[in-house]
């Protein structure tokens, strides 16, 4: 609450000229009153001049967050966790409870509203939505998710009965929308709705920047004229797609294309059998075609697109990132077959799959599945790499390649793209051969991917010893591996008796130095066959402590 006598930081909409009160073109011999009363109906604007619409328009500069009315919008990501400054000034104002009660809300799907309180602000309620990325190729994908965000935020608003709304531009420069189209699928969308459905709503403010404002003083006369000089002044400079009647964009190629009465045959005043039968089989649906099935198949195989099917697969991997979230994956947790390490040479993460602590046929491979994406889901924004170890597994461990390629249909894009590598540690010939059968002929994106790594050595030449966690039987196996099938190395060697002792306060304070000292004792082994190549091993430890 503000001090008693203090100015208060929020905005009273009432107070803010409406769109009629702002002065328009002036009228004058370019656009005369005659020549406007001369339009036939052919050339009168697809938004005429309403004056009871341009009392309800506000074009307000400044910050949405700060607008005292019923409802303001907040644009975000499909967490409802983005960053932006929209959505940073109203999370600011508005307090930690939005947060929270966001987390409840499990997401928002692009083009879809969703509604909370509004807490510390002004207005009484947020409608949080999330406009579309851009990409000229999906260019209509893009603009009907736009407009679907315009239209859902307005009909929420009808539907709790709001007064007055505070419109932000959803489309933020991050998601690399052209701002002028934007707008006009903005102001459109809005125009639309107020003639058709907003007898209760007073007023819509749209809240835009410094640079934004000059994009909307420029295209609102467009679809808010101000006068009827302005109106005719602008029919030219209208785009050529203005919607249906709700706004939305329109595809011509899309349209079901019905003639009224198909080949109707016209009135007659005669009775007369052989007269009037000129038009009979002249119609297009008269004529000997192809399969019409066929063809109809073949145009609605062509209309799903390919946005259309990424937009599907993005819906159906957040349905299982949600269940994921919300199920008690703590036995899948237990077993410790998938955890993050450290990161390899070039600064990516490091994600290690241990294959023997799998046992397939005791767990729900459903909920494995379920561990893997609420694992994987956040590491996968960035590059990684993968590191399986396939040391020591049996049958009860090997994953169905079923399973593996419905796991790689059902993961986002992002896993697939950011995934840099995976190496197939300690491979049997058999093991080699089905991936080579797999990566070729049911996920072919993956085979340039697949290194598969005969001992830990050459693993190390791409990820560091101290920046991966590995099983300590795979330790041992790998050292027996190197000494030629010999017996299992003795652990209790000079140098790390020397060294554990020398490091027990160390070991004490940090776990890590314990697993250090099992490298070393593997490392002693395993980097000669003969032994140890270390040099004066007083030396080596008091030099060694700082790499420790």
């Amino acid at each position: 609450m503000d001090p008693l006598g203090a100015r208060s930081q929020f905005v009273e909409v009432q107070n803010l000229p409406t769109w009629d009160q702002c002065d328009g073109e002036e009228e004058g011999e370019a656009s005369p009153r005659d020549e406007v009363d001369r339009l036939d109906g052919s050339c009168l604007s697809p938004f005429p001049f309403r004056e009871d619409i341009n009392r309800k328009i506000v074009l307000f500069k400044g910050d949405v967050a700060l607008l005292n009315c019923t409802a303001i919008v907040n644009t975000s990501n499909e967490t409802l966790m983005d960053k932006n400054p929209i959505s940073d000034s109203i999370h600011t104002h508005a307090g930690p409870e939005l947060r929270d009660e966001l987390f409840k809300l499990k997401g928002c799907r692009t083009g879809e509203a969703k509604m909370t309180e509004g807490f510390r602000l002004a207005a009484r309620f947020i409608v949080h939505t999330v406009g579309p990325k851009y990409k000229a190729r999906y260019r209509t994908a893009a603009e009907s998710s736009l407009y679907s965000c315009y239209r859902n935020v307005l009909q929420l608003a009808k539907e709790h009965a709001m007064v007055s709304v505070g419109v932000c531009v959803i489309s933020t420069a991050k998601r690399g929308y052209p701002p002028e189209e934007a707008t006009h699928i903005a102001l459109r969308t809005v125009r639309r709705f107020l003639e058709n459905h907003g007898e209760n709503i007073e007023t819509v403010v749209f809240a835009v920047s410094d640079v934004e404002e000059a994009v909307y003083r420029k295209l609102l006369p467009l679809y808010y004229p101000r006068s009827r000089a302005e109106e005719l002044s602008s029919l030219p400079l209208l785009p050529a797609d203005v919607g249906n009647r709700e706004g939305e964009p329109v595809v011509p190629e899309r349209q079901i294309r019905i003639t009224e009465k198909p080949g109707s045959l016209p009135e007659d005043p005669s009775n007369g059998l052989g007269l009037g039968l000129g038009p009979v089989g002249s119609h297009a649906f008269a004529r000997m075609e192809g399969d019409v099935d066929k063809q109809r198949k073949q145009v609605l195989q062509r209309q799903l697109s390919e946005a259309a099917q990424h937009k599907q697969h993005e819906r159906n991997y957040n349905r299982w990132l949600f269940k994921a979230r919300a199920e008690d994956l703590s036995d899948i947790a237990a077993l410790k077959a998938l955890y993050q390490t450290g990161v390899d040479m070039c600064g990516r993460t490091v994600m290690v799959v241990v294959g023997r602590n799998i046992p397939v046929m005791q767990i729900d491979m459903e909920k494995a599945l379920l561990y893997f994406i609420h694992v994987m889901d956040h590491i996968t924004v960035k590059e990684y790499v993968m590191v399986y170890f396939h040391t020591l597994t049996g049958e009860h461990n090997h994953l169905d390649t079923d399973f593996l390629k419905k796991l790689y249909d059902i993961v986002d894009a992002k896993f697939k793209k950011n995934l840099c590598a995976f190496y197939f540690v300690h491979p049997t010939f058999r093991s080699k051969v089905s991936t080579w059968f797999f990566t070729t002929f049911s996920v072919p994106g993956m085979k340039e991917k697949v290194h598969h790594v005969e001992t830990l050595q050459q693993l190390f030449r791409c990820i560091l010893p101290e920046q991966i966690d590995i099983p300590p039987f795979v330790l041992e196996y790998d050292t027996r591996v190197r000494l030629r099938g010999g017996a299992p190395p003795n652990l209790h060697t000079p140098l790390t008796t020397k060294l554990s002792s020398f490091l027990a306060p160390k070991l004490r304070e940090n776990r890590t130095c314990a697993q250090k000292v099992v490298w070393l004792r593997y490392c002693e082994h395993a980097f000669t066959p003969t032994g140890p190549v270390w040099g004066n091993v007083d030396e080596w430890c008091v030099g060694g402590v700082g790499v420790i």
